[in-house]
């Protein structure tokens, strides 16, 4: 049954109506209690969008022009389609805009902070302040932590305070979605096959459609993204209906903000991933290693650990870190499955929060 907001409104009407006649009726309070939470479940569920992994494929593969590093979709040679690219920066294939409402685009500072606030501001309103004594406390004192950080620990864009933290977390940290992302080790490899050994997308590319190169010094690093950002992409979902299902039934993927991202990353013998520190603490970055061979590495916060094949590794990418490959051509490509997690110790609470200020287009 569809409910209009005039036939939810008239209902209220009648209940506070019915609640004045009878104000010592029990049945009365009863039903003007009922019919204004069915107005509050009515605006909650207008104003509070739901996972886009719970409703299939986006339409558009992208958004433009929000926060979070909106992205432009791009064709073959790079230019943005149906826009020019003057004052856009080209990085993994895609054109990040400069607008000054996108988080990636924006440098840390006073103009961020100052939307983060209000964000929280907006949402506390709409809903509530209970549980937001981190977010709040993080969101206010934002830019002093940022800039105060220890070297080996420095989130680019967002910190929660008093989170537990270690570059690498056992997989008990998240067992529901380890277990069940080691269970699909086949699946996704065949698809990870499919996908990476299609015809290239055009004459004179050496990558499939879908694939984009990422900035190394040595080698070459490859990511297929089924969600960048937040954001899904709806031609390489549809490529990977297994690995997108995969998506769907994890509990702690980070799916309705800009920190989630979701990708199949190839690393290419000789290939080096240079330092380099993540946008946040609150989420966990999780390696499902499909192909590994010897001499690839993945050091984080100064500690070295090594993928393996069929198992999931748990970092915290907010610490400084790099992976390299230094194995011969012979020995083939390192390959993961990676997906973003919630850390284990960020409240329900908090992350619809995050989800709110942080949503891709805000």
């Amino acid at each position: 049954m569809e409910w209009s907001l005039e036939r939810v409104r008239e209902m209220v009407a009648g209940g506070m109506q019915s609640m004045r006649d009878c104000e010592s009726s029990a049945f009365g309070t009863a039903m003007c209690l009922l019919l204004l939470f069915v107005w509050y479940c009515y605006r909650v569920g207008r104003e509070h969008s739901s996972s886009p992994l719970r409703g299939g494929y986006s339409n558009e593969p992208s958004r433009v022009g929000g926060g979070g590093g909106a992205l432009i979709s791009t064709d073959g040679d790079g230019r943005a389609k149906g826009r020019p690219v003057s004052g856009v920066e080209e990085q993994n294939g895609f054109a990040y805009c400069q607008s000054t409402e996108c988080f990636r685009c924006t440098n840390t500072g006073e103009g961020l902070n100052q939307r983060l606030y209000h964000s929280l501001q907006d949402y506390a309103k709409r809903y509530t302040w209970s549980g937001m004594g981190r977010v709040h406390k993080g969101v206010r004192d934002q830019g002093r932590y940022l800039t105060s950080r220890p070297t080996i620990q420095r989130p680019e864009v967002f910190f929660l305070p008093d989170l537990p933290s270690a570059p690498f977390f056992s997989r008990d940290a998240q067992k529901h979605d380890v277990e069940l992302l080691e269970r699909s080790f086949p699946a996704l490899l065949a698809e990870f096959e499919n996908i990476y050994h299609a015809p290239p997308a055009r004459a004179g590319s050496s990558l499939p459609p879908g694939w984009k190169a990422n900035s190394t010094p040595h080698g070459q690093w490859w990511t297929f993204y089924l969600v960048n950002q937040g954001t899904p992409l709806a031609l390489n979902a549809r490529r990977c209906p297994r690995a997108w299902r995969v998506l769907g039934q994890l509990r702690t993927f980070i799916a309705n903000n800009v920190f989630g991202n979701a990708c199949f990353s190839v690393l290419t013998p000789g290939a080096l991933i240079t330092e380099h520190y993540g946008p946040t603490n609150v989420r966990l970055r999780c390696h499902l290693g499909l192909r590994v061979p010897s001499s690839c590495e993945l050091v984080v916060g100064g500690e070295p650990q090594c993928w393996s094949e069929g198992s999931c590794l748990l970092f915290d990418d907010s610490f400084l870190h790099r992976a390299f490959h230094e194995g011969s051509p012979e020995d083939g490509s390192r390959v993961v499955f990676m997906v973003d997690l919630w850390h284990p110790n960020v409240a329900a609470a908090e992350r619809q929060a995050l989800d709110y200020i942080f949503t891709p287009g805000r």
